[in-house]
């Protein structure tokens, strides 16, 4: 066999494992799943039961990674840039489509532009609560309210971050009630309801599931909800809307991949969230935590996504310019 011939087998060879790569049937290794908040919020609650029953139907593990820090804008940030290959999708909030308006009012580019993620499904949509321990001295919304209005910004409360989910449910209520109350942000909703539980701050909007355990255990007494009814899980606690503010309010968590993903490998991962959220375990570990299951597939949820993002556009205006320590 000539040089060239031999040259020629040889590129061909070098070609075959390639090709044999890109033809290879996703997922063909674990995923990731970035959730942009530390264990023990609303993100990490649901991507946990999300993760383990989609790696079993997907046949390759799906491992929750939690990558915290400035409100979920870290996590979000690392899974905007990540390779769009499948290998790496996000679990987020409500929070998401906040983050870049807040960085553009507080002066600095975006960590991530909405439009660098792609929606996958919208999985669950909690109806925020306010919660203060039990061992405090208000025991209805009127308490909290009446407090605030006698002695402004002196009731403090924590949130997942400035700008998070939960920063944005209380300024809505807050402006609402006409109230002014003292913003403590941490690094996730799991830190709040720990500086809740230790007498660091006063009150806390959260979702549900991270708190219903405390709730019921009669550590956290719950006061309100955000959402235009009651709660079937808590009906002694009544609505916003029922009590007279304006202020409905949900936290929501949905998947996300890189933008550009391709539309074989999404169709794998959209189908195989219709199929968690059908199964019975899936719905077992969400029914544990009170967590109500509200699946949209990538189209309703993409329009979803845009009526909500303005809507939260608006009250992060409002909100203005948060000083920077």
């Amino acid at each position: 066999m000539d040089r060239r011939a031999l040259l020629a087998g040889g590129l061909l060879l070098a070609v075959v494992p390639a090709a044999t790569q890109a033809q290879e049937k996703f997922p063909a290794r674990p995923i990731q799943m970035i959730v942009p908040f530390p264990p023990g919020g609303v993100a990490d609650i649901t991507g946990r039961p999300t993760a383990q029953v989609m790696g079993r139907l997907l046949g390759q593990s799906v491992v929750v990674v939690n990558k915290a820090g400035a409100g979920g804008s870290v996590g979000a940030a690392l899974a905007a840039r990540a390779q769009p290959d499948g290998y790496t999708i996000l679990m987020a909030l409500s929070s998401i489509s906040v983050l870049p308006v807040a960085d553009r009012l507080q002066g600095r580019a975006p960590a991530y532009e909405l439009d660098q993620l792609t929606p996958i499904a919208l999985i669950s949509a909690d109806p925020t609560v306010l919660v203060v321990s039990a061992d405090g001295p208000y025991r209805t919304l009127k308490d909290l309210v009446e407090a605030a209005k006698a002695k402004p910004g002196t009731i403090n409360y924590g949130s997942s971050g400035v700008y998070g989910t939960l920063h944005v449910a209380m300024e809505i209520f807050a402006g609402a009630a006409g109230i002014k109350l003292f913003h403590i942000p941490y690094q996730g909703g799991g830190p709040a309801v720990a500086a809740l539980l230790g007498g660091q701050i006063d009150c806390l909007a959260s979702g549900p599931a991270a708190a219903i355990g405390q709730i019921k255990g009669g550590k956290m007494r719950a006061l309100a909800v955000w959402g235009d009814k009651r709660l079937a899980s808590l009906p002694d606690m009544p609505s916003m809307a029922e009590l007279g503010y304006d202020a409905t309010f949900y936290i929501w968590s949905g998947l996300f991949a890189p933008a550009a993903t391709p539309q074989p490998i999404l169709a794998t991962l959209r189908d195989a969230v219709k199929r968690t959220v059908a199964e019975p375990n899936f719905k077992e570990a969400m029914a544990k935590v009170e967590t109500p299951i509200a699946y949209l597939d990538a189209p309703e949820f993409k329009t979803f996504l845009a009526r909500d993002a303005e809507r939260l556009r608006i009250a992060v205006e409002r909100i203005g310019k948060v000083p920077e320590k």
